[in-house]
């Protein structure tokens, strides 16, 4: 039978060194009160500096998506006034189209003939007019878009400050201010896309302008015959 006092003899005990940080770890590990007063929060809460400055960013925050939300009911309703004006803008050719074809049939071809040119004019006026402003408010939406896109952005790195002054707590260097992110872009590639650009963001314009250039031979057509 092995003596114990042997086996206290060969074991061996390694001595881990512990520096000034693992030590403090390790005692905010051990003591929870104490980890709770050396909690971020805890020192931001101490200093008047930082609790201000969260106070301040936050309310930013709100502020922020406040503006975000307004932004994008604005850019719901210029949408549906858009599609109010495009059904406007069918439903006076229908009629148009329509009248004009009865008016040729009950009066006869020859005397409806001699003044196609004033329906045709009638017929193009109205279309530029409601083409006009489906115009003015594409590049209000647009307008509207850009801003929201800028909102959150700046949004994005307000966000990214509040975190890291959360992290950091008292550390946190009080004159930073966030950056606001801006998305750097060739000269080569914004005047190789922009015509293109421009196409998608005018495609209803274009739309309503082809079919007003396809709509106003119609009433030669229909007052003379083809």
């Amino acid at each position: 039978m092995a003596d114990p006092a042997d086996s206290c003899k060969d074991e061996h005990f390694v001595e881990i060194p512990i520096d000034a940080e693992n030590e403090k770890k390790l005692s905010l590990a051990i003591n929870p009160i104490t980890a709770i007063q050396h909690h971020p929060l805890m020192e931001i809460s101490e200093s008047p500096g930082h609790l201000l400055l969260l106070k301040l960013w936050q309310r930013e925050e709100n502020l922020f998506a406040r503006r975000a939300a307004l932004r994008e009911n604005r850019m719901d309703t210029i949408k549906r006034e858009i599609f109010e004006l495009c059904c406007s803008f069918s439903v006076f050719h229908f009629l148009f189209l329509m009248l004009l074809y009865t008016s040729s049939v009950d009066e006869g071809r020859d005397r409806n003939c001699r003044d196609w040119w004033i329906p045709t004019v009638l017929s193009v006026c109205t279309s530029l007019v409601l083409v006009a402003l489906v115009q003015v408010k594409v590049w209000s939406y647009w307008k509207v878009r850009r801003q929201l896109q800028r909102e959150k952005g700046d949004n994005r790195a307000l966000t990214r400050c509040v975190q890291e002054l959360r992290m950091k707590g008292s550390s946190f260097d009080l004159s930073k201010e966030p950056a606001i992110s801006k998305k750097m872009k060739s000269s080569s590639v914004e005047i190789k896309w922009k015509p293109l650009t421009w196409c998608s963001q005018n495609l209803v314009t274009i739309c309503l302008l082809c079919f007003t250039g396809l709509v106003s031979p119609a009433s030669k057509l229909i007052l003379c015959g083809f």
